[in-house]
């Protein structure tokens, strides 16, 4: 008797059959290009754009795009994700490199490019990774792969070659109703949120395209949508910290010296003539802050200066914060926030940029001066054990340009600092996406630890934030002029303090882990 041919499973053969090729409209170049354009829908879930539902609907739209297909698939498309959003999140790296870098215009556009696909390959990673440990498995394992991933490669891209946390999902937040969940369970948590609302809604588009307009199959997911952000409203009225003490009076000091002029020595001392001039208009305050190599010269060298520094602050009676450049006693350069008088204290920065302050590859970077030209690129980090600013009976936690958009670099001065003040020279990157986003990352670090932070910029944007990230006052991109406020210092530690990422990170290792063993369960059985 012939052997009849085995039917196929209802509950699987759909999913089997188009196992390793997607959906069939998304398959080759159109797949690629959806994904392309999801990666750059999701910038526009960060500053300056701010319309934190991207953050939702782009990886939903990626997820849709992998839940079908084999690794290799997934892992092209998380690629094609990742340029849409880094080429267009991050494409001011373009203006540092041939504008002020030295780079010419063809050789930046290469650099640019090789940046991006570098960046890009993060979501490819994060995508290969969720369907290679998920491979056959039914939506709830990918989904839960997807998430733990997503967190776990983001957390990598903030740690690898020194970090680069620009466009991490969770800081889309600052203006979006998960924010209270930030000092909570920090911006990797509120990623793994955005994400399971990003699956919610793909489920959702599901129910509505199989079911049509039968409301009643679409009540559970339009319910979770829509309650999830406005149960997470409440938590952002927990203060976490509480007011200490009287409230300092501080004046910000934003220059605007173009990054061409900055390193002009025919310059210097026009620049220090702005400073001179915006400082003396101030009013009474009790802390003055210069921005990032507001002296662009190494302080040392320069004795006199610093001498009349020192007889401003003590004549004005208020303590200077200036940005500058240090040597100690070995020859080591630092890029460095130095107060006057003595008694305030200085910081070193401690977290350099690879390539901008210091070389990764001297040895091949000294075979080609050509190629890159940045001015003092080659610092030394300031040590981990550095004594705190003080001014008056309050201390302040300090941090240098990029430290700010890392957590654990702002965590590391906390529950000890009654106030943040963070300075920048992002005059690097003209007008464009990147002061805004830098901004938006200190408001991050202002919520996570309920500190009131003092931002001070070249060319802007210098801010002076409150403790729940709301910017009370502002100085925008390419002006002149000063900032003047009064800071509430606070103390208290919030749980992001206490515990820094590795509860979320642990918990994502965790879910991954499952994820894997649920489909291996699945695959025997299926098997068996």
């Amino acid at each position: 008797m012939a052997r009849q041919p085995k039917k196929p499973d209802s509950k699987n053969s759909d999913f089997r059959a188009t196992e390793h090729k997607g959906p069939a409209s998304l398959n080759g170049w159109v797949g690629s290009l959806v994904a392309l354009l999801a990666g750059a829908t999701l910038v526009l879930a960060f500053a300056p754009f701010a319309f934190w539902p991207a953050a939702v609907i782009a990886p939903a739209i990626l997820f849709a795009l992998i839940r079908r297909c084999g690794p290799g698939r997934a892992l092209r498309l998380g690629w094609w994700f990742g340029l849409g959003q880094f080429g267009l999140g991050v494409s001011w790296v373009y203006e540092s490199f041939t504008l002020f870098g030295g780079i010419v215009a063809p050789l930046a556009v290469m650099v640019t490019a090789l940046f991006v696909m570098g960046l890009a390959v993060y979501p490819a990673v994060a995508a290969w990774l969720a369907v290679r440990i998920t491979p056959r498995a039914d939506w709830p394992s990918r989904a839960a792969a997807f998430v733990a991933s997503w967190v776990l490669i983001e957390a990598l891209r903030a740690w690898l070659f020194g970090g680069f946390p620009w466009l991490n999902l969770g800081i889309s937040q600052v203006d979006g109703p998960l924010i209270g969940w930030l000092p909570v369970i920090g911006e990797y948590g509120i990623t793994a949120i955005l994400l399971t609302l990003a699956i919610i809604l793909w489920r959702l588009s599901n129910r509505v395209s199989k079911h049509g307009p039968d409301w009643r199959r679409w009540l559970g997911p339009v319910g979770l949508l829509v309650f999830v952000p406005l149960a997470s409203l409440p938590l952002h009225s927990l203060e976490w910290s509480e007011p200490t003490g009287q409230s300092l009076s501080i004046g910000v000091v934003q220059g605007n010296i173009a990054q061409m002029q900055k390193f002009d020595p025919e310059f210097f001392q026009r620049t220090l003539s702005i400073y001179r001039d915006l400082t003396d208009s101030l009013p009474e305050v009790d802390l003055v802050l210069w921005p990032e190599t507001a002296i662009p010269r190494v302080i040392d060298d320069l004795p006199d200066l610093r001498a009349e520094l020192d007889a401003l602050a003590r004549d004005r009676d208020f303590s200077l914060l200036a940005g500058t450049f240090e040597r100690d006693e070995t020859g080591r350069y630092y890029n460095s926030l130095l107060g006057f008088p003595d008694s305030v204290g200085g910081y070193r920065k401690r977290h350099l940029v690879p390539f901008g302050e210091y070389f990764p590859l001297r040895g091949l970077i000294e075979r080609m001066p050509w190629l890159f030209q940045v001015p003092m690129s080659d610092l030394s980090p300031g040590g981990a054990d550095q004594p705190p600013l003080r001014v008056g009976e309050l201390t302040l936690g300090a941090s240098i340009c990029f430290e700010a958009d890392f957590s654990r670099d702002i965590r590391a001065s906390i529950p000890s600092a009654d106030i943040l003040v963070t300075v920048s020279n992002d005059s690097w990157f003209g007008d464009s996406f990147s002061p805004h986003q830098h901004l938006q990352m200190a408001r991050a670090r202002a919520i996570e630890f309920r500190r009131p932070m003092i931002r001070a910029t070249n060319t802007g944007i210098s801010a002076v934030i409150d403790a729940d990230g709301q910017v009370r006052e502002t100085l925008g991109t390419g002006k002149q002029g000063i900032l003047v406020a009064d800071v509430t210092p606070r103390r208290g530690a919030t749980p992001v303090a206490h515990w820094g990422a590795w509860p979320t990170l642990a918990a994502m290792l965790v879910v991954l882990i499952l994820a894997g063993w649920f489909a291996w369960r699945r695959r025997s059985n299926q098997s068996g």
